[in-house]
């Protein structure tokens, strides 16, 4: 039998995530602070925040078999077909060293007319890894993107200890569904992750599913968390949500920026603009879903007339947001502007469509990290080695 070690699940093992809720089976990360959750009553903002986008353990030890006990929960929208089981990754020193699912946990099903949700409770599962190299090394558990989950115990056949400052940058990153990445096939491939690791960043990955929405609770925790890198992927929720005109969206954009160098003065700030979608590209929204020959796909109901009226769409908020940073450029030269299209254009889609129209597949998240890597971790980019490391200031 093994002799199993036991390892608190606590911040000192936990990278990415900002709160730790103590729950009745465990520990929940959560990717905004507690008094930031108390600020929103949208249900699915509660929802995208607690799935752990970008959240791992990370730890340093010689053990050659990993057990982490878990409690997911699933969510299953009603009239669409259920996501698949999320996946574990692990990291062996940074490179791929087992992937892993779990049976059974709680299923949340969503009624998207209403937003009621019914829980439905399930049992809690156990993640193993065996066979890892018997020497000292960094081990990395990425939790699904995708699904809420608790983390009840974590065990290991050598002793745990934390792991070493690297001294990689950390890269705070803000934005929409995209950013979050549902749609890729595992947390490792969401195109913030496959950037990070290009880049030898630290992710800390705020991209919350459909509310990337320039909101002050967010703003705030971005002014108050460390980081040496930020970036803001923002203008597509507003357009596909209906939730402001172009007299809002400005003022809306520069209040966050305003928040965000309040803790951030002289860090590299970048702004991104959405990548390529053609049902927004000149159609505002709202987006809904419907059903085409048996998948769910997106479709915009505004109407492209209104954009004399302020109504949005993504060539007006690329427009905006180009001048705004422009303005403010001229007296912060630490903040960059990025037109997504360069990271997902025409080119791109006519190669990898949209699956659903809106989000794209594994393939796309690869393309848009590597473009990521590339223009901004590269060479001449903003987030290029050599610069200056960032000194947060609250």
């Amino acid at each position: 039998m093994t002799d199993w070690i036991s390892t608190p699940l606590d911040s000192r093992v936990l990278r990415g995530a900002l709160d730790l809720e103590h729950t009745a089976a465990g520990v929940r990360p959560h990717r905004l602070p507690a008094w930031a959750r108390k600020q929103f009553p949208d249900p699915f903002l509660s929802l995208v925040e607690a799935q752990p986008s970008g959240v791992r353990l990370v730890f340093r030890t010689a053990a050659t078999a990993v057990e982490l006990d878990v409690l997911p929960t699933r969510t299953v929208f009603q009239g669409t077909p259920p996501l698949p089981a999320g996946v574990y990754d692990l990291l062996v020193d940074g490179r791929p060293g087992g992937r892993a699912t779990v049976p059974g946990g709680n299923l949340l099903s969503v009624d998207t007319t209403t937003w009621a949700m019914t829980l439905r409770p399930g049992p809690a599962g156990t993640v193993r890894f065996a066979g890892l190299p018997a020497y000292d090394k960094d081990i990395e558990i990425w939790l699904p993107q995708a699904e809420m989950t608790e983390l009840i115990a974590l065990r290991t056949d050598a002793p745990v200890e934390a792991a070493p400052d690297r001294g990689r940058r950390v890269w705070l990153h803000h934005g929409s569904s995209i950013s979050h990445g549902p749609n890729a096939e595992s947390p490792t491939a969401t195109w913030p992750a496959l950037a990070a690791s290009a880049g030898d960043a630290e992710l800390v990955n705020l991209g919350l599913s459909g509310n990337a929405l320039l909101d002050p609770f967010t703003a705030r925790t971005m002014r108050d968390t460390p980081a040496d890198l930020i970036s803001l992927k923002v203008g597509i929720n507003p357009v596909n949500s209906d939730a402001m005109r172009l007299r809002a969206f400005g003022p809306a954009v520069h209040g966050f920026l305003d928040t965000v160098r309040e803790g951030h003065p002289c860090t590299p700030l970048l702004v991104v603009s959405p990548v390529l979608c053609p049902i927004q590209e000149d159609t505002p929204g709202p987006v809904v879903p419907e059903s085409d020959d048996g998948k769910v796909v997106f479709r915009a109901l505004g109407d492209p007339e209104d954009r004399a009226s302020g109504r949005l769409t993504l060539a007006v908020v690329r427009a905006e947001l180009a001048r705004i940073t422009a303005r403010r450029a001229a007296d912060d030269p630490n903040l960059h502007y990025l037109d997504g299209r360069a990271l997902y254009g025409e080119a791109d889609f006519a190669e990898l469509p949209l699956p659903d129209r809106l989000h794209p597949d594994s393939a796309g998240h690869r393309r848009i990290g590597e473009r990521f890597a590339e223009l901004v971790f590269g060479a001449d980019g903003p987030f290029a080695l050599g610069r200056t490391r960032a000194t947060h200031r609250r």
